[in-house]
Protein backbone atom coordinates (compact mmCIF):
# COMPACT_ATOMS: atom_id res chain seq x y z
CA UNK A 1 0.00 0.00 0.00
CA UNK A 2 1.66 3.21 -0.99
CA UNK A 3 0.76 5.99 1.35
CA UNK A 4 0.13 9.69 0.02
CA UNK A 5 0.22 12.48 2.50
CA UNK A 6 -2.18 15.16 2.59
CA UNK A 7 -0.59 18.94 3.01
CA UNK A 8 -2.26 21.26 5.79
CA UNK A 9 -3.73 23.75 3.15
CA UNK A 10 -6.20 20.53 2.62
CA UNK A 11 -9.51 21.36 4.27
CA UNK A 12 -10.14 17.85 5.24
CA UNK A 13 -6.88 18.38 7.83
CA UNK A 14 -9.43 20.66 9.86
CA UNK A 15 -12.08 18.60 10.33
CA UNK A 16 -12.87 15.98 12.81
CA UNK A 17 -12.01 12.09 12.63
CA UNK A 18 -14.56 9.57 13.28
CA UNK A 19 -14.29 6.34 15.68
CA UNK A 20 -13.32 3.30 14.14
CA UNK A 21 -15.12 0.13 14.26
CA UNK A 22 -13.59 -2.87 16.27
CA UNK A 23 -12.76 -5.25 16.12
CA UNK A 24 -10.84 -3.93 13.18
CA UNK A 25 -11.04 -4.57 9.59
CA UNK A 26 -8.08 -6.15 7.46
CA UNK A 27 -8.50 -2.90 5.50
CA UNK A 28 -8.05 -0.57 9.22
CA UNK A 29 -5.25 -3.14 9.91
CA UNK A 30 -3.41 -3.14 6.60
CA UNK A 31 -3.57 0.73 6.67
CA UNK A 32 -2.16 0.94 10.18
CA UNK A 33 0.49 -1.21 9.01
CA UNK A 34 1.29 0.28 5.90
CA UNK A 35 1.59 3.88 8.14
CA UNK A 36 3.85 2.34 10.24
CA UNK A 37 6.07 0.80 7.56
CA UNK A 38 6.28 4.36 6.12
CA UNK A 39 7.52 6.06 9.74
CA UNK A 40 10.28 3.57 10.10
CA UNK A 41 11.32 4.50 6.20
CA UNK A 42 11.27 7.76 7.17
CA UNK A 43 14.01 7.26 9.67
CA UNK A 44 15.88 5.16 7.48
CA UNK A 45 18.10 8.10 6.03
CA UNK A 46 18.86 6.39 3.04
CA UNK A 47 15.40 5.70 1.95
CA UNK A 48 14.51 9.32 2.97
CA UNK A 49 16.57 11.15 0.89
CA UNK A 50 15.96 8.53 -2.23
CA UNK A 51 12.02 9.20 -2.34
CA UNK A 52 12.51 12.51 -0.82
CA UNK A 53 9.92 12.14 2.22
CA UNK A 54 11.05 13.56 5.56
CA UNK A 55 11.24 12.24 8.62
CA UNK A 56 8.62 11.59 11.41
CA UNK A 57 7.75 9.64 14.52
CA UNK A 58 3.89 10.04 13.94
CA UNK A 59 1.07 9.63 11.64
CA UNK A 60 -2.28 10.07 11.76
CA UNK A 61 -5.30 8.36 9.31
CA UNK A 62 -6.25 11.83 8.38
CA UNK A 63 -2.56 12.41 6.98
CA UNK A 64 -3.60 9.76 4.57
CA UNK A 65 -6.65 11.23 3.62
CA UNK A 66 -8.37 8.73 6.10
CA UNK A 67 -11.16 10.73 8.55
CA UNK A 68 -10.40 7.64 11.33
CA UNK A 69 -9.50 8.11 14.63
CA UNK A 70 -6.36 6.04 14.62
CA UNK A 71 -2.87 6.80 14.76
CA UNK A 72 0.96 5.62 15.02
CA UNK A 73 3.77 6.55 16.50
CA UNK A 74 7.46 5.57 16.46
CA UNK A 75 10.48 6.10 17.48
CA UNK A 76 13.67 5.48 19.89
CA UNK A 77 13.80 7.08 23.10
CA UNK A 78 17.35 6.37 25.07
CA UNK A 79 17.33 2.51 25.16
CA UNK A 80 13.40 2.00 24.58
CA UNK A 81 11.55 1.79 21.26
CA UNK A 82 8.31 3.62 21.64
CA UNK A 83 5.89 1.88 18.78
CA UNK A 84 1.75 2.04 18.83
CA UNK A 85 -0.78 1.98 16.48
CA UNK A 86 -3.71 3.87 18.85
CA UNK A 87 -7.42 3.24 17.47
CA UNK A 88 -9.88 5.42 18.98
CA UNK A 89 -7.43 7.00 21.93
CA UNK A 90 -8.66 8.97 24.54
CA UNK A 91 -6.55 11.62 26.39
CA UNK A 92 -8.03 11.14 29.92
CA UNK A 93 -5.58 12.95 32.21
CA UNK A 94 -2.91 15.46 31.51
CA UNK A 95 -1.02 17.30 34.15
CA UNK A 96 -0.99 20.85 34.89
CA UNK A 97 2.65 21.00 34.56
CA UNK A 98 4.02 21.98 30.68
CA UNK A 99 6.73 21.24 28.44
CA UNK A 100 7.43 22.40 24.83
CA UNK A 101 10.60 21.54 22.65
CA UNK A 102 13.13 24.22 22.22
CA UNK A 103 13.39 23.98 18.46
CA UNK A 104 9.10 23.72 18.12
CA UNK A 105 7.52 20.81 16.24
CA UNK A 106 6.97 20.06 12.74
CA UNK A 107 4.92 17.89 10.75
CA UNK A 108 4.98 15.64 7.82
CA UNK A 109 1.74 17.23 6.48
CA UNK A 110 3.37 20.79 6.91
CA UNK A 111 6.10 22.12 4.95
CA UNK A 112 6.20 25.73 5.75
CA UNK A 113 8.21 26.45 9.07
CA UNK A 114 6.03 27.68 11.63
CA UNK A 115 8.57 29.02 14.71
CA UNK A 116 7.67 29.18 18.42
CA UNK A 117 7.19 27.25 21.09
CA UNK A 118 4.20 24.29 21.37
CA UNK A 119 3.29 24.05 25.06
CA UNK A 120 1.67 21.01 25.96
CA UNK A 121 0.87 18.62 28.87
CA UNK A 122 4.29 17.31 30.49
CA UNK A 123 2.43 14.01 31.61
CA UNK A 124 -0.77 12.56 29.71
CA UNK A 125 -2.48 9.34 30.21
CA UNK A 126 -4.42 7.91 26.94
CA UNK A 127 -6.62 5.22 26.47
CA UNK A 128 -6.83 3.31 23.43
CA UNK A 129 -6.94 -0.17 22.29
CA UNK A 130 -3.63 -0.54 20.39
CA UNK A 131 -3.74 -2.42 17.18
CA UNK A 132 -0.18 -3.71 17.69
CA UNK A 133 -0.15 -5.37 20.65
CA UNK A 134 -3.82 -6.36 20.09
CA UNK A 135 -5.62 -5.20 23.25
CA UNK A 136 -7.20 -2.26 25.01
CA UNK A 137 -4.03 -0.51 26.25
CA UNK A 138 -3.48 2.36 28.88
CA UNK A 139 -0.56 4.66 28.30
CA UNK A 140 1.30 6.94 31.00
CA UNK A 141 3.60 8.85 28.48
CA UNK A 142 6.28 12.36 30.12
CA UNK A 143 8.23 14.35 27.84
CA UNK A 144 9.16 13.91 24.34
CA UNK A 145 6.26 10.80 23.63
CA UNK A 146 3.97 12.75 25.58
CA UNK A 147 4.42 15.72 23.11
CA UNK A 148 4.20 13.04 20.03
CA UNK A 149 0.99 11.84 21.43
CA UNK A 150 -0.77 15.22 21.90
CA UNK A 151 0.62 16.07 18.59
CA UNK A 152 -1.16 13.00 16.74
CA UNK A 153 -3.68 13.12 18.41
CA UNK A 154 -4.61 16.41 17.79
CA UNK A 155 -4.68 15.95 14.61
CA UNK A 156 -8.14 13.54 15.12
CA UNK A 157 -9.47 16.73 16.08
CA UNK A 158 -8.98 18.88 12.78
CA UNK A 159 -5.67 20.91 14.89
CA UNK A 160 -2.21 21.52 13.94
CA UNK A 161 1.04 22.09 16.31
CA UNK A 162 1.43 26.31 14.84
CA UNK A 163 -2.23 26.07 16.17
CA UNK A 164 -0.91 26.41 19.64
CA UNK A 165 1.81 28.54 19.29
CA UNK A 166 1.42 32.31 20.48
CA UNK A 167 1.05 34.53 17.48
CA UNK A 168 1.88 37.19 19.27
CA UNK A 169 5.04 35.94 21.31
CA UNK A 170 6.08 32.72 19.80
CA UNK A 171 9.43 32.01 22.23
CA UNK A 172 7.29 32.68 25.49
CA UNK A 173 8.20 30.50 27.89
CA UNK A 174 5.63 29.34 30.68
CA UNK A 175 6.39 29.14 34.35
CA UNK A 176 7.72 26.07 35.47
CA UNK A 177 7.43 24.77 31.93
CA UNK A 178 10.29 22.30 31.06
CA UNK A 179 11.60 22.51 27.77
CA UNK A 180 12.83 19.83 26.18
Amino acid sequence: MKLKLVKDNNPIMRKRSLPVTLPLSSEDRETLNAMLDYLKKSQDEEYAKKHNIKEGVGLAAIQIGLLKRMFVVYFQMGEELVQYQLVNPRIVESSIKKCALEHGEGCLSVDDEHLGLVHRAYKIKIEAFDALSNQNVVITARGFEAIVLQHEYDHLNGMFFYDHIDKNNPDKRLLNEEIL
